[in-house]
């Protein structure tokens, strides 16, 4: 529950950022993987305290999946190009 909660305040603030256009984009990419790659962090470090082989490599697993995910979903915030216009200027400006 705090976990998903995290990621969605991340989530609204890095698209905000990106709203601002220019390089909010980038910002909000860095944003987004920095959460992911903190919870990656977190579960990494259970792993290394954990009780058993079994329940250490699960973690890290989760960790693994988690630094995926993070990375996929800045590659895909950088490939969205935010800008603050969204691309409407110049269809405003053609009417």
């Amino acid at each position: 529950m705090k976990t998903s909660l995290r990621f969605a305040i991340v989530a609204a603030g890095s698209l905000a950022i990106a709203a601002c256009g220019g390089q909010g984009d980038d910002a909000a990419a860095d944003a987004v993987e920095d959460a992911y790659e903190n919870e990656a962090d977190s579960l990494e470090a259970q792993a290394d305290a954990a009780m058993n082989e079994a329940a250490e490599e699960a973690l890290e697993a989760q960790a693994d999946a988690l630094e995926e995910a993070g990375e996929k979903k800045a590659d895909e915030i950088d490939a969205a190009d935010i800008h603050a216009d969204g691309g409407e200027t110049e269809d405003v400006v053609g009417l």
